[in-house]
Formats: structure tokens, C-alpha cells, sequence
């Protein structure tokens, strides 16, 4: 692993955490970090009132190449959506969900963080 790959990787952590940490603050609660299955990666699964919720973390430093929540392509909505698949056909209790994302672009107190709710409708 390079040291370029571990900075990535650590910015990748430090997101999702400051993901985590701001849905909390707006009442979600937490039921798993980094859910993996042979489909895919979904960062966070919180609960919002009696919704499963699916998170999506997506970090840009700067918008030079399009901005954070650009980044999310139909093909990762597709692997989102399966992977969501999965986790619910082992959680059968989560019946109401939806997608969200958690778009941060930039850095110290220019980051900008934003929080879109129903992100794949």
C-alpha cells in the first residue's frame, strides 16, 4: 500500500466519521459501519425514526473535477441498491428505507458538508 493510498484511506475514515457524528446530531441512530457483502460497500446503515437508512459518503478536497455528490454513478447507485438488497434480506425487520448521501467537498472551515435525503429518486 502506498502512502498516497493510506492518506486516502484515513480521509475515507475521517468522512464517514464526521458523517456519522452530524446524523447522529440530527437524531439517526447508528446500526453499522462499512457493511460488506461480495455485492458491495455501504458506508453507513443508520435508523431515522422507522426507516433503514443507506448511507452514502462521498469526499472531494476540492470541486475541480465535479463536486463530491457528482461523483455517485448510476453504476454505484446500482451497486448501493444490491448491496441494500442483501443486507435486508438478512434484517427482514427493515421494511421502510431509503438512500441518502453525505457530500463533503474541501477542507478546514471552507468544507462544506451536505446531507441529501432520497438521494437515487
Amino acid at each position: 500500500m502506498t502512502l498516497k493510498s493510506i492518506n486516502k484511506k484515513n480521509k475515507g475514515i475521517e468522512s464517514e466519521d464526521q458523517a456519522c457524528i452530524f446524523l447522529q446530531h440530527k437524531g439517526l441512530n447508528l446500526i453499522t459501519r462499512n457493511y460488506y457483502c461480495r455485492q458491495g460497500e455501504i458506508d453507513l446503515i443508520m435508523n431515522d425514526n422507522e426507516t433503514t437508512v443507506f448511507i452514502e459518503v462521498r469526499y472531494r478536497k476540492n470541486n475541480h473535477y465535479g463536486d463530491a455528490k457528482e461523483s455517485i454513478t448510476m453504476k454505484k447507485q446500482n451497486k448501493i441498491r444490491t448491496t441494500a438488497l442483501h443486507y435486508m434480506q438478512s434484517h427482514p425487520d427493515s421494511n421502510n428505507v431509503r438512500f441518502d448521501v453525505i457530500a463533503i467537498t474541501g477542507e478546514g472551515p471552507q468544507q462544506q458538508l451536505e446531507w441529501i435525503q432520497n438521494a437515487f429518486y
